[in-house]
This record gives C-alpha cells, structure tokens and sequence, in this order.
C-alpha cells in the first residue's frame, strides 16, 4: 500500500483519471479550482479531452454531447456553477446519459462566500431541472473514501446511464490527508454503449440521442420506464455507515465533513456516560431510509440531525423516521463549521432543539 499526502481537490482530480475519465469540461469557481487545475496539466498528457468552457452553461452541455458519443465525461463546480447546470443535468437524465458531476460546496444563497458548507444538499437531492428525475448523489466523509467514490462513479453512471454527483463540501476539497490511490473499488458488468452516436458502422441504423417527446402517452412511458431504474439504485445502491450503534441514549444523523466533528463529539460524550450512536449517510440520492426502518433501541430518547445547514436533510430523516422518535435539529449556515463541543451541547439539551 503505497502513502501518499493530497489535497482533496487534486485527489478527486486524479481519482477521476483513474476511474477512466476521458474528457472534462469545466469553468472556475472557488473552492473547486484544483480540480480543472489539475486535470488541465495530466490529462492532454495522457491524451485525454480537457476544455475550459467559457461559461457553467456552456460545460454541462459539452459533457452532454462527449456522453453522447460514448466517452467518459465529468464536470466540477461549486454552489452557483452547479445551479447553472440545471438545465444540462435534467437534459442528461432525461436522455439517459452518463457523466459524473463533482460539486464543492460553498455557502449561500447567491455569491454567499467561498467558505465550506452543506447549503447545497436540496440542490443535489431534488435538483433545479424540469421533470420527475434523480441524480445519484454520493456525499464521502473523508479524502480517501473520495478517492474510492470517484474511481467507482463512471461504472456506476455507465451501468444505470445516468448522472452520479460526489458532493463534498469546501473543507474536504481543500484540506490535506494521506490516501492511498492504488486501494481497489467494486467493478460491475457494462453493457456496451449501444445508444452512442458514433456513425452507423456500428449501428444497424441511427442513433438519435434526446429527451423530447412529443406525446403524453410516450412521455409517460419514458417517465415509468425511468422510475424502475430509479428503484433499482434504490435496492442495490443505497449506503450508509452505522456508528457506536449498541442500544444508544441517542443518534446523530449526519453526513460528509460534519460527520467527522461527530465523531469527535461521541468520545466526548461517552466520558459524560452518554452512549451516541452516529447513522452516515454516503448516497443522499438515494437516502437511507432502510437505516431507520430497522433502528431498534431500547433505549433510545431521540435523533439529533446536524447539519452545516438550516436543516435540509432534515426532512429526509423525518419521513425515514416515521414518527418512532423524537427528532432533534442542530445546524450552522453560511460557512460555519461547528466544533464538536457545539454537537455535545447540542446532545446534552436535546430537549431544547426537539422539531415540533
């Protein structure tokens, strides 16, 4: 196992290179810029596509086009990009096209500030297209289970034809961490790209790649037939990471960077003799719900959510929970990273923060 020291911007680049990425679009925007950064140096070195746009509107459709014809693309952005590239992003899981979407999180709303946040979870997990679509979306808590995400996401784009977004938060994409690049990802069976526009030689007749249907009934059908490959990420790749779950007092629902200052916070509570158990959800597209279907402890008095937000996965974790416990909310806004003495006085006066 070789060691190596990354920044996470330029980890998430290189991982990407190892997934097999053949050809980036992009345009700057703080905190994401190493990534394009970096790819623009080693990409056309290894003879791969590299285009910095003149716009956010202009990189989501140049990624439409290079999945279109087949090839592995991706674009990174950060908050306001991403709200850019609504409209290209509904287009592709409309017209079934895979491609990888890698967003650094900032604070908002509008310009906000170029600090870390998790302002953007109901961007990701509902989306600002048009139409009954989803995004697989996969939130890492650290550097190295980044890396593993992103080496694994063009399979998982190629073998469901749909957008995977990585969602972290600008902490992640600028800190530094060992990691080890060469740790091996879950490899799947890919049908060949039979719907590729790449000329008839390899096509009985042509292929024509969109999402417009002029018909109700033909539109509807689509839709369905969307919805039954929505249900099969569903069953077979919903993720989550159980925590100190042995019969807790209390759990915290969190996910990404926030979920490592929990971590801290539950050792502390421990020496106060409060036993904290920790449900981390990986997929928020698909959300975890099966984690509290099956949540039995005796002993349990509530479930604290905490978020670098104002509580957007909150009601994710309301509809999970159905009513079984109360539901505490604990969140910071614009940038603010909580330290985990917040999250432990948040635990101590549960009471306090329980959602009416």
């Amino acid at each position: 196992m070789a060691k190596q020291l990354m920044k996470g911007n330029e980890a998430i680049a290189r991982a990407a290179m190892l997934g097999g990425l053949d050809a980036f679009f992009g345009y700057p925007i703080t905190p994401q810029n190493e990534v394009p950064e970096y790819l623009s140096r080693y990409m056309l070195e290894e003879g791969k596509v590299f285009v910095q746009s003149e716009s956010e509107v202009a990189a989501i459709n140049m990624v439409y086009g290079a999945a279109a014809a087949g090839f592995r693309a991706m674009t990174s952005s950060s908050s306001p990009g991403i709200a850019l590239k609504q409209e290209g992003i509904t287009y592709l899981c409309g017209s079934e096209l895979p491609c990888v979407i890698c967003s650094v999180m900032r604070g908002g709303p509008g310009l906000g500030s170029i600090q870390p946040s998790q302002g953007d979870y109901n961007q990701a997990t509902r989306g600002g297209g048009n139409g009954d679509y989803h995004v697989i979306v996969f939130a890492p808590e650290t550097i190295q289970e980044t890396i593993d995400i992103m080496k694994e996401a063009f399979d998982i784009a190629d073998y469901y034809r749909n957008p995977v977004m990585i969602l972290v938060d600008g902490l992640i994409g600028q800190m530094m961490e060992s990691v080890d690049l060469t740790r091996p990802v879950k490899k799947r069976f890919l049908p060949e790209k039979d719907f590729a526009t790449t000329g008839t030689n390899h096509h009985n007749k042509r292929n024509v790649v969109n999402s417009l249907y002029l018909e109700s009934a033909e539109l509807e059908a689509h839709n369905l037939a969307l919805k039954k490959k929505y249900d099969k990420v569903i069953i077979n790749d919903t993720r989550y990471e159980l925590i100190n779950m042995e019969d807790p007092d209390y759990v915290i629902v969190a996910f990404g960077t926030m979920s490592r200052v929990c971590r801290s916070a539950i050792e502390t509570l421990s020496e106060k003799k409060i036993r904290v158990g920790i449900i981390r959800p990986i997929s928020l597209w698909p959300f975890p719900n099966r984690a509290f279907e099956t949540l039995e402890a005796p002993h349990l008095k509530g479930i604290l959510v905490v978020e670098m937000n104002l509580g957007q996965m909150l009601t994710d974790v309301i509809v999970a929970n159905n009513g079984k416990y109360p539901i505490g909310f604990y969140g910071r806004a614009g940038g603010v990273v909580p330290d985990p003495s917040n999250v432990v006085d948040a635990i101590v006066h549960f009471k306090d923060l329980v959602v009416k």
